[in-house]
């Protein structure tokens, strides 16, 4: 059997390798165009950055240990530009020579991957760069070592754009980063981002929001980034970090079924046509969540995507059950992790979901070290089963959104939770775990046991008379900052302070982090009050207005 894969890294390299641990005999041919058949593209920025400090570090695997380990035939500088399903044949020309030559196959893989996305405006120079593959890492950190750039435009403020920007202020680079969104980071909502911003602006990064770039000019070896509403930024470099599309063209152009942003459209053994697989960024997906077509490029699916080729090529019946879009970043030293669907998709597909916000610590209080993480569980109200899940914070964010990427994938609904048995020792987690507060406080809602008030609701109750804004916190703590209109009663003070409090009004209860302002509603729902515990608590509460009332007093990211 002749089987033929074009594109390598994570999706046609992983087919590759599994390819040949099914079928000894099979002969398996990579053509990848670029120099590197598989490669680490998570850690390009941190080789710009210094952090990885070797540069064959990144490369995972080459053509030699391929046919040594594997016997798989690899040609890099090779690109496939014609794919002939007829007649089972792909047409490859060498970029070194430029000779073209005929491949004939019985299996074909097509793992093209994605292609940055150039806007209008863009025209080539030696000081604008994208990031997709090693080749472009390389330039990139040629140019700082031999220009030594002062300041840097990051034009995206997704992944690649932010780990972009925090390793070219590793090396002493003043960033700007201009975002088309009102926050970092799009697979979060923006009260979440509220977390990040900060963590830029302390580190002298400049930030622009809801700002689209109109044109990049160059004067005296200068960058002029063109934003409307703004004056031009003036860089030394810029980086377009503006996303990616579905590198489908050669399918297209083979007559090959493509779908939304131009994927290629697969069937759950990932079979674009008879004979003819695709895995990786280049395919359409189904979103585990919404069951919808969905474009996610991410490596863990392009692998598994790649297996599952294999399997079917093979004659082993595996599906493909669909991507959840599972995602962590670090970001100098915050970490922040999702995975499902956020609010802002809940409301664009008119869901009726409940939102759980709460800020537990990473292990047991008493233990040294133990920091705060902010959690924002989103899940149907009808159904519970959990929708998505977003943690900001420092230790332990990658496993707690793991676990809970895990109950969605095992459909668990959100009550369950509680009873997961996690591992607990103090320097790890605490007994009840912050996965298992979730699941806590959902059975609270649930069971009526508490009722919820949620950030957005604060600006409308203040305007009102007929109801009473409550904080619990101690008087420290509220003199130190608070809620406008809300009284102060902590909450151990509040047993003997409720004949101060009308029956008739309802009552909405802050605290810090939620755990206080849930016994007090508690305490006043028994004493046939009608109480409203907020989600997130004013810690919560404080990061998303303070990160409004920053925007709004500079517009153009001007550093606090």
């Amino acid at each position: 059997m002749k089987i033929v894969i074009i594109g390598g890294v994570a999706g046609g390299a992983s087919c590759a390798a599994r390819l040949r641990r099914l079928d000894e005999s099979a002969a398996i041919t990579i053509f990848e165009r670029s120099g590197y058949i598989s490669y680490a593209n998570c850690g390009l920025p941190y080789y710009v950055g210094g952090v990885i400090e070797n540069q064959d570090a990144l490369t995972l695997q080459t053509p030699l240990s391929l046919k040594s380990r594997f016997n798989i035939d690899v040609k890099v500088k090779h690109e496939v530009i014609k794919i002939d399903k007829e007649n089972k044949t792909v047409s490859v020309k060498n970029l070194v020579s430029n000779d073209v030559f005929t491949e004939k196959y019985d299996k074909l893989v097509i793992a093209t991957g994605a292609s940055p996305v150039y806007p209008d405006f863009y025209k080539p120079s030696e000081r604008i760069f994208t990031l997709r593959t090693v080749e472009d890492t390389l330039k990139i950190k040629s140019f700082i070592d031999a220009k030594s750039p002062k300041t840097a435009t990051v034009i995206g403020g997704g992944f690649i754009g932010l780990e972009m920007a925090e390793n070219l202020m590793r090396q002493g680079i003043k960033v700007t980063v201009v975002q088309r969104d009102s926050h970092l980071l799009s697979t979060i909502d923006s009260d979440m981002a509220s977390f990040i911003h900060p963590h830029f602006l302390r580190r002298g990064a400049a930030l622009l929001f809801n700002k689209n770039v109109t044109d990049i000019t160059e004067k005296n070896s200068v960058l002029y980034t063109h934003i409307e509403g703004c004056s031009p930024v003036l860089s030394d470099i810029v980086i377009l970090a503006t996303g990616v599309r579905p590198e489908s063209k050669l399918a297209a152009d083979a007559g090959l079924t493509v779908g939304l942003k131009g994927a290629i459209t697969v069937n759950e053994h990932m079979e674009a046509y008879k004979d003819i697989y695709a895995v990786g960024d280049a395919v359409l997906v189904k979103h585990f969540v919404t069951e919808k077509d969905a474009v996610i490029s991410l490596a863990g699916p392009a692998n598994k995507q790649g297996r599952i080729a294999a399997d079917n090529i093979c004659g082993i019946k595996s599906k493909y059950s669909g991507t959840q879009g599972s995602s962590v970043i670090k970001l100098f030293d915050l970490t922040v992790a999702s995975t499902g669907i956020n609010e802002k998709a809940c409301k664009s597909l008119n869901l009726d979901y409940e939102k759980i916000i709460l800020s537990p610590l990473s292990h047991a209080g008493y233990y040294p070290g133990a920091t705060a993480m902010t959690i924002k569980v989103l899940y149907d109200r009808s159904t519970k089963k959990i929708l998505g899940a977003q943690i900001i914070g420092y230790d332990g964010v990658d496993k707690c959104i793991d676990i809970i990427a895990t109950a969605m994938r095992a459909k668990m609904d959100i009550t369950e939770l509680q009873d997961l048995e996690l591992a607990y020792a103090p320097p790890y987690s605490s007994a009840k775990s912050p996965v298992n507060m979730v699941g806590f406080i959902a059975s609270n809602i649930e069971q009526g046991i508490v009722k919820q008030f949620y950030y957005e609701d604060i600006e409308k109750l203040q305007e009102r008379d007929d109801v009473i804004l409550l904080d619990t916190r101690t008087q420290f703590e509220y003199m130190r900052g608070h809620a406008k209109g809300f009284i102060n009663i902590p909450l151990d003070s509040l047993r003997s302070n409720l004949h101060l409090l009308d029956k008739s009004k309802k009552i909405y209860v802050m605290c810090q982090s939620g755990v206080r302002s849930y016994i007090a509603t508690r305490i006043l729902m028994q004493s046939s009050f009608d109480a409203y515990n907020f989600t997130g608590g004013y810690r919560f509460y404080s990061g998303v207005l303070g990160d409004s009332v920053s925007k709004s007093a500079y517009p153009c990211g001007v550093e606090i």
